[in-house]
């Protein structure tokens, strides 16, 4: 597949973009600990960005056919860089009496990263052909999976020589570039309908996923995924090695590094091999489904640490093989007018289920067992497995509406 300039800039733009989210997340999360000395405090940081990212899902609508979707993106990585030189500012007087205001300022960044998200994802069939968007969503998942593999582990190295507030500096250099990347990519042609009340904006993605057979069934796949998903947590995930493998905390961070390797395996295979996907997206969304509850079972029960990471690379695999070709559906399953309020309803979904799933997780895995949440997360993947299957014949591309 050959790039395009505007694809090429926004996954250049947004992949700096998530690489100083994560470095200064990083940061953030230290300056907090020193400061406090809590980590119950530091654990609000992922809090409030995804309470924030929630709150902005669901009110981007409102923005959505009277700001260009281009300006829209570019317009919030502007406001983020903005954001985050005073957050940088602000670190040099922070104090534990005021460190509160640390988290005014994350919870606005976090809401604008709400509002790029959806936006992002919504572009990418404007400026790709309808038979190489498998391709672009698998090279643009796996930017994203070597990202978050690598940045958290060269972040948490950058603290050793940098300040969190020097660390921050550098975070702003990188989203400026970022920026202008953003600034540089042409304006699509959005067509609106006759002007709407706000509730009725609001509403509009959800009407379209409550209308649209297809994306009724994906939203509960992304409901019952992102249940199932929170066992993943570091929180969940910490015990398990802990209480059921019996090694030291350091496998927690091979486990997780292995499922991104598999994430990473997952979205080269789609880039490969695009043409058998698109012709079987059903099948594959499927396959990954099962394959990935059948593993997520199989973690449950097992207790040699080796294994596990075995494991791990299996689900993250699987679970890149249904989601490239879940995203392709999405994309070509109503107009690209469509698209952005469709991504934020989405959106709301999976970080307004994610906070309250944690919470449930954590307190069944203190009643149950640490392997009985895994062994739900397992079955809760079967009852997507079920959906697909039962609805396989919706899981196809419709490049008609493109």
């Amino acid at each position: 597949m050959k790039l395009n300039k505007n694809f090429s800039l926004l996954l250049l733009g947004q992949s700096l973009a998530n690489i100083g989210d994560v470095l200064y997340t990083v940061s953030v999360i230290s300056a907090i600990f020193v400061l406090t000395g809590s980590a119950t405090v530091s654990s609000f940081v992922p809090f409030t960005i995804t309470t924030s990212m929630f709150i902005s899902s669901l009110l981007t609508p409102l923005l959505v056919g009277k700001v260009n979707l281009k300006w829209l993106l570019a317009g919030s990585q502007i406001g983020k860089t903005i954001l985050l030189f005073i957050l940088g500012f602000m670190l040099v007087g922070i104090t534990v009496s005021n460190y509160y205001l640390i988290f005014l300022i994350i919870g606005w960044i976090a809401f604008l990263d709400g509002c790029a998200n959806p936006i992002r994802q919504t572009l990418i069939p404007h400026y790709v052909k309808p038979e190489s968007l498998i391709q672009a969503n698998g090279i643009a998942e796996t930017v994203t999976q070597v990202i978050q593999a690598v940045m958290w582990f060269i972040g948490s190295l950058f603290l050793i020589f940098m300040s969190p507030q020097q660390l921050v500096w550098l975070v702003g250099g990188l989203f400026i570039i970022a920026s202008v990347l953003l600034c540089l990519i042409e304006s699509v042609i959005h067509k609106t309908t006759e002007p709407k009340r706000k509730l009725e904006q609001i509403k509009e993605g959800w009407k379209t996923l409550s209308n649209t057979p297809v994306l009724r069934r994906i939203a509960w796949i992304d409901f019952f995924e992102t249940i199932a998903g929170t066992v993943w947590i570091a929180a969940i995930l910490y015990v398990f090695v802990n209480d059921a493998l019996n090694v030291d905390e350091k496998w927690w961070g091979f486990i997780n590094g292995t499922f991104f390797l598999g994430l990473i395996l997952g979205s080269v295979y789609c880039i490969k091999y695009p043409s058998i996907i698109e012709k079987n997206l059903g099948t594959f969304i499927f396959v990954g489904s099962f394959g990935s509850s059948l593993i997520t079972i199989l973690f449950s029960l097992n207790s040699i640490p080796i294994f596990a990471l075995l494991l791990s690379l299996g689900i993250g695999l699987f679970g890149q093989i249904k989601n490239i070709p879940q995203q392709t559906v999405i994309q070509t399953s109503v107009s690209k007018e469509q698209l952005a309020t469709v991504y934020t309803s989405l959106g709301a979904i999976g970080t307004g289920i994610f906070g309250v799933s944690s919470l449930i997780m954590g307190i069944l895995a203190d009643l149950l067992g640490i392997r009985t949440v895994f062994m739900i997360s397992g079955l809760l993947i079967a009852v997507v497995g079920s959906i697909v299957h039962k609805n396989k014949q919706l899981f196809v591309t419709n490049v008609e509406q493109q």
